[in-house]
């Protein structure tokens, strides 16, 4: 017991260094091994940590918890929130246009953040749940297209009632082991989960949420694209120095009447197949991005380096460009940026081969 109390005098004076260190090793760990959304592995640990904070959360307000038995419980479920925020964001990252999608991915670090931050407010019911929920309806926006195969506006409101069933299910559970907290703070509760549950749905009605499980691993513009008997595909690309890392809007040199060509190669889980689009657009005189031509095109799901395919334009003037790549419903699955500097002669190309 006196080892014990030792490390925990030792825990709350270094608490918060260890609490920083925790969220960045967290990152780090996550970042290596949270391969595939649709990953039995990765699901299965994201559950598990919605099922340890569940277990901490009845535990901590079953009664009274006092003394070493809500010390550990409390850093427990901090552990466990931490975790599970930090992999439901590295797959929402990896699934985002920051420029589009922000807020969305705000939300997530915010959040976060506030687990690291004020984690002595987990005494509070409802503070507990309000985390809880977010992290919940989180994990349901991407498990239920995994398994209906499919994404649209219908499987995301189907992913809310979702977790609203399973909340409720928790929330009778809790009720039967913590009567008292429970009723005490049930107004509380759902004041918070209704502010969050509306929070999401206004945020993907808006287009404001990746549309996770999509993801885009690779995209550029290039002069030329052919298929190879080996099922490669070869490009041709102008080139670039050392400065193409740090360059936001790739210059690309056009020449009248040739052709240019946006390449992608997007993710999709499974045998999850659905049809996208690239919107060539361009920066008006008055500064408005303007829709060239929109080209729908085909994605089929499973391959780890995502499904290829490309689109082409031959007009352009010159000046600001940009692919955006869609869902139907309007979802940007990611950005190609460019500059369009007409020139009566290409500059080298080099081949590339996209395998």
């Amino acid at each position: 017991m006196k080892k014990i109390a030792k490390l925990k005098n030792w825990y709350e004076t270094y608490e918060r260094k260890i609490s920083v260190a925790s969220l960045a090793s967290g990152f780090f760990v996550d970042a290596l091994t949270m391969q595939r959304i649709d990953a039995l592995r990765e699901n299965l640990w994201i559950a598990g940590n919605l099922l340890l904070a569940g277990l901490c959360i009845v535990l901590l307000n079953r009664g009274k918890s006092e003394g070493a038995k809500h010390f550990w419980l409390s850093n427990l479920l901090q552990f466990s929130f931490g975790t599970l925020l930090g992999s439901v964001f590295i797959f929402y990252f990896r699934s985002a246009t920051l420029s589009a999608t922000w807020p969305f991915l705000l939300m997530l670090l915010v959040a976060m953040l506030g687990n690291e931050l004020y984690q002595k407010r987990y005494e509070k019911l409802a503070f507990q749940l309000s985390f809880f929920y977010f992290s919940l309806f989180s994990f349901t926006i991407f498990l239920v297209p995994l398994f209906l195969k499919n994404i649209g506006a219908e499987i995301f409101v189907l992913s809310g009632v979702v977790s609203l069933v399973l909340l409720w299910l928790f929330l009778e559970v809790l009720r039967r082991f913590a009567r008292e907290k429970f009723i005490e703070g049930r107004t509380h509760i759902w004041v918070l989960v209704s502010l969050i549950f509306i929070c999401i749905n206004g945020l993907y009605f808006t287009n404001l949420i990746p549309p996770i499980p999509l993801s885009m691993k690779e995209a550029g513009i290039y002069h030329s694209i052919e298929k190879s008997t080996k099922g490669n595909y070869i490009v041709e690309a102008e080139v670039r120095g050392p400065e193409k890392y740090f360059t936001l809007r790739e210059p690309i040199h056009w020449k009248q009447g040739e052709a240019l060509y946006a390449y992608t190669a997007i993710f999709s889980p499974g045998s999850l197949n659905t049809d996208i689009a690239h919107e060539w657009q361009y920066k008006d005189e008055a500064g408005e991005w303007v829709t060239a031509t929109r080209i729908p095109l085909y994605l089929s799901g499973g391959r780890q380096g995502g499904f290829r395919t490309y689109s082409n334009k031959y007009n352009f003037t010159p000046g600001d460009w940009r692919v955006d790549v869609k869902t139907l419903r309007g979802q940007l699955i990611g950005r190609i940026s460019f500059e369009i500097i007409v020139v009566d002669q290409i500059p080298e190309l080099v081949p590339e081969v996209k395998k």
